[in-house]
This record gives C-alpha cells, sequence and structure tokens, in this order.
C-alpha cells in the first residue's frame, strides 16, 4: 500500500500529464501543478513547505552549469548553418551524386540528415531544410508519397542521437546527477560521474547503426517496389561539380567539434564555442554576415530561454516529487518488478516510449529521468552510459512516432500540398520498428554503446 505522501507524489505526475495532454506551456505546467501540491502537501501534514527554500539554491546551480552553457552556443552553431545555405548546397549536390541510382534520392536524404545531424544537432531546422527541399524533388520524380515523408521525417530526427545534440547535452547532465546521487546513497562519498563526452562517444556508433538500418529499408524499397523510388532519368541529373567543396564545411565542423571533444582536447562547452565560431567563418563565406546574425542569436536566444525555462520548472516539480517521498516509492517498485534489472530497465524503456506519444523529449529528459534514473543506477549492472543511449534512442522515437512527435509537425509545415497528415503517419511508421530494432540491438549488444568510452576515456 501507498502511503498518504506517495498517493500524492502519484497524483501530481498524472496531473502534470493530465494539463501537458490539454495543451498548457511545459515550463508553468511543470512549476505551478508542483507549487500547488506543494501547498496542498503542506496543509495536510503530506510534506513540509519549507523544502521550498531551497529552489533558489538549485536554480542558481542550473544556470551556473558549465555543462549547460554548451546549449546556447551549439543552438548558435545549428541555427547559423541553418540559416547560410550550406545544408542547402550540400542537399542539391548530393541528389545529383546519387540521382541516377533507384531510390538514389532517399540516400542522399539519409545521408546528408545524418552529416547535419553531427554539424548543427537541430531537428527542426534539418527538417525543414530537407523538406523545403527535397519533398519537391521526390514528388516530381515518382518518389511514394508515403516513402518521402517517412525519410525526410526519420533521416531529420537523426539530429536527437547522432552528437553534437542538445538532447545529449541535457540528457547526460541529469544522468550525471542521478548517477551521484545513487552512489551517494549507497554510502560512496567519492562517486564516479557521467560525462556529456561519454554520451557523445556511446552515441556514434548507435548513430551509425540507425543510418545503416535506414539506407538498408531503402534499398529494399528499390528492390522489392522499385516504382515506389524510382531512379531519376540521366538527362535530369547535373553533374555532381561541386560536392567536395560542399562537403568540406560540415565534415571540417565535425572534425573540429567532435574530434576536440573525443580525443580530450577540449570540454564539449570549450568545442561547443568552437563551433559557434566556426559556423559564423562557415557563414561568412557563403553570405553577408551582417544580415543573418540578428536573426540568428534572436532564435538562439528563444530557444536557449525556452530549455531552460523547462528547466527550471523541472527543477521544482523534482524537489517536490522528492519531498513527498516519490523516489522511495518509483526505486522501490521497480525493484519490485518480476525479472529484477531486465524487468525494470524493460518497464522504464516502455513507459519512456508510451509517454512519448503526449511527452516531448525535453520534457521526459527534465521530469521523467530524473524520478527512474536513480533507482535503475543503484541495481547491480547497469551501465550508466548504456542506460543513457537506450534512453536517447527512445527518446528520438519519441520525436517521430504519430500522433504527437514533434518533427511530424515541422515537416507538416513545409511539406507540399500533395502530401497529406496521414502519408506522413503512414510513411513514419516502418522507421518506428526500425527505431525499436536499434533498442533491441543495443539491448543485447551493449558494447555499440560502451565501446567508444571506454576506448577513449578509461
Amino acid at each position: 500500500m501507498f502511503s498518504l505522501p506517495e498517493l500524492l507524489a502519484i497524483v501530481m505526475v498524472a496531473a502534470v500529464v493530465v494539463a501537458l495532454m490539454a495543451g498548457y506551456p511545459v515550463a508553468l505546467t511543470l512549476a505551478g501543478v508542483s507549487l500547488a501540491f506543494a501547498v496542498f502537501g503542506h496543509a495536510i501534514g503530506a510534506m513540509n513547505f519549507s523544502i521550498i527554500g531551497a529552489l533558489p539554491q538549485r536554480i542558481f546551480g542550473v544556470m551556473t552549469n558549465d555543462v549547460l552553457l554548451a546549449i546556447p552556443m551549439f543552438i548558435f552553431m545549428g541555427v547559423m548553418l541553418e540559416r547560410s545555405r550550406i545544408a542547402e548546397d550540400l542537399l542539391e549536390r548530393m541528389g545529383r551524386l546519387f540521382g541516377t541510382l533507384r531510390g538514389g534520392l532517399g540516400y542522399s536524404v539519409v545521408l546528408v540528415g545524418a552529416l547535419l545531424a553531427a554539424s548543427t544537432g537541430m531537428v527542426g531546422a534539418t527538417t525543414v531544410t530537407i523538406g523545403l527541399i527535397m519533398l519537391p524533388a521526390m514528388l516530381r520524380h515518382g518518389y511514394d508519397p508515403r516513402l518521402a515523408a517517412g525519410t525526410v521525417a526519420a533521416s531529420a530526427t537523426l539530429a536527437q542521437i547522432i552528437p553534437p545534440s542538445t538532447v545529449l547535452v541535457l540528457l547526460g547532465d541529469q544522468l550525471n546527477n542521478s548517477y551521484q546521487a545513487a552512489q551517494l546513497s549507497t554510502g560512496s562519498f567519492a562517486p564516479n560521474v557521467i560525462s556529456v563526452s561519454d554520451l557523445f562517444a556511446g552515441a556514434i556508433l548507435p548513430g551509425l547503426l540507425l543510418v545503416g538500418l535506414y539506407l538498408v529499408y531503402l534499398i529494399a524499397m528499390a528492390v522489392l517496389r522499385p516504382a515506389s523510388c524510382p531512379a531519376l532519368p540521366a538527362t535530369d541529373v547535373p553533374p555532381a561539380t561541386g560536392l567536395f567543396e560542399a562537403l568540406l564545411a560540415p565534415v571540417l565542423l565535425i572534425a573540429a567539434v567532435l574530434g576536440s571533444i573525443l580525443f580530450g582536447i577540449a570540454t564539449p562547452t570549450e568545442a561547443a564555442s568552437v563551433g559557434a565560431v566556426g559556423a559564423i567563418l562557415l557563414a561568412w563565406r557563403k553570405a553577408a554576415l551582417a544580415p543573418l546574425l540578428k536573426p540568428v542569436v534572436e532564435k538562439t536566444t528563444q530557444i536557449t530561454a525556452m530549455i531552460f525555462l523547462i528547466l527550471i520548472g523541472a527543477t521544482l516539480f523534482s524537489l517536490v516529487f522528492r519531498a513527498l517521498g516519490g523516489d522511495a516509492m518509483v526505486e522501490r517498485a521497480l525493484s519490485e518488478l518480476p525479472g529484477g534489472v531486465s524487468g525494470a530497465v524493460l518497464v522504464v524503456m516502455v513507459a519512456m516510449f508510451l509517454l512519448g506519444f503526449v511527452m516531448d523529449a525535453f520534457e521526459i529528459i527534465f521530469v521523467v529521468v530524473p524520478i527512474v534514473a536513480p533507482a535503475l543506477l543503484k541495481m547491480p549492472g547497469v551501465d550508466p552510459v548504456w542506460l543513457g543511449i537506450m534512453m536517447a534512442v527512445n527518446l528520438q522515437t519519441s520525436y517521430m512516432h504519430p500522433p504527437l512527435g514533434p518533427t511530424l509537425f515541422f515537416l507538416r509545415g513545409v511539406a507540399p500540398p500533395e502530401i497529406t497528415t496521414r502519408h506522413i503517419y503512414v510513411g513514419i511508421i516502418p522507421f518506428v520498428v526500425i527505431q525499436l530494432f536499434a533498442l533491441v540491438v543495443l539491448w543485447f549488444v551493449p558494447g555499440l554503446a560502451t565501446a567508444l568510452p571506454h576506448f577513449f576515456y578509461r
């Protein structure tokens, strides 16, 4: 049986989910519901309201967190690359290179999506850019609208898992807090840490696995249903001139950012500043920098403010949830599940997948991960990097599966009239299945997530 405070914690989580489904702003929902339950809990003797006095110090810790300083710089880098039309040049030239192959435009979308993911980390920008350029071309050359829409949406969502990813930065910070809390609770007062660099290294092979699986699916479609992805007539495909020049910019940026992190030359925050400066130089080479700078800074400020406001609301939610004994309740519930550690991890993965229908990745990271991760990381044999990458791939799936995947809404906003919402929803289903298959592979082959972190940092 649950105690009164624990019942209140359960009702608070349910109230947050209901309010989010009703469309209320995430940050205000988290903070408002938590504050209301804190007042009510104090009034009925379920918790002491004085614990809210710890909130200012926690907010100060969030705002001065060195890891989170990477967020605005990675966002700036992604927005600058989007506005400077570097992605457009890459898409056009890659399309020319593969166009004469059956399914060639699809291969181009996946490969460019992976390159943009590794150089921008921005799902929305990648979706809009690829959707505006490639969807009309694919439809014009006879591609099945469902296959075209699904390929674009899935490829854009690679920015969730391929570093440098904003999701990985935030997930790494939350997992590190949970990992240290788990160790402290077991009496270890010199806890190990899990860094964003660990997650970046751990995400590379799973990200490449997804790219490979996407390409295998498109090849299968080209063989089994050739009418769905025809080759372009040779007369319609100009020579792929300038491909090396178009590839050079994102590849150099990837090498500068990821290389400096993986080889220990720079921290993720320092590498993010390198990426921001690199994006400015590339934009300066492509276009007049002055017209770009103001809208890029404004967009970066908006996205950064949104993320940090959600994080502050989630901090209050976490504080009240723990004051009501919710963390102990979750730990007890997970430890009592059949199947032991495997059963607990499986239940959490399924819950995160289902929550993806009604919550986006940021909400799940800030609300769910601090609740379940400390309990899971106390269990024997749970590697924090493996758990983080499993969560990241799962969160990527939440960005693309119907009905509320944000990528689908981004794509709906730029898709030609011939592509309906039904085309988008049906087209993305095979890629969601691929994502789930990748999770199964990671479950049975955890070395895909842990090999590179151990190679670089252990």
